[in-house]
């Protein structure tokens, strides 16, 4: 009876539609979630899989969330993360950007910024499978993040 340890980790996907009376309205926009071993003591990883243009989320996918960082607590569901990405697609924070030059342009064209997402949203995340663009390499081999 060896008593060997071992640890899980896993991996799943989210959908979100963008939300109403913003420039992601009628996107779809797919995520791809990774549980740490320790979950729920650490947050999950979460990425956009989906292109979105926005200043707290980089072209790689990854958010600028504080609740999937700093303020992570074992508390949280998945569900209420996600309504958080709501939130933040709602709501950008201009004081923290992982897109620098969307950051400016949200600061101080609104309306271009605007113009620009709603853009992106029908080019990337649409239900036209044709038009829908999937990020690469969803997790990069580099575990240290």
């Amino acid at each position: 009876n060896g008593g060997g340890s071992f640890s899980i980790s896993f991996n799943c996907t989210a959908t979100i539609h963008g939300p109403q009376g913003t420039p992601f309205q009628d996107g779809i926009f797919h995520l791809a979630i990774r549980f740490p071993t320790d979950f729920p003591f650490k947050p999950p990883r979460i990425r956009f899989t989906t292109r979105v243009y926005h200043p707290n989320i980089s072209s790689q996918g990854d958010i600028c969330l504080d609740i999937l960082q700093d303020k992570w607590s074992p508390a949280l569901t998945i569900r209420t993360v996600l309504l958080s990405i709501c939130s933040l697609l709602t709501d950008p924070n201009p004081e923290h950007g992982l897109e620098n030059e969307i950051l400016q342009i949200y600061r101080t064209n609104k309306k271009k910024y605007e113009e620009n997402a709603r853009e992106w949203t029908k080019k990337y995340a649409t239900e036209d499978q044709e038009k829908v663009s999937q990020l690469d390499d969803t997790f990069p081999t580099d575990e240290s993040k």
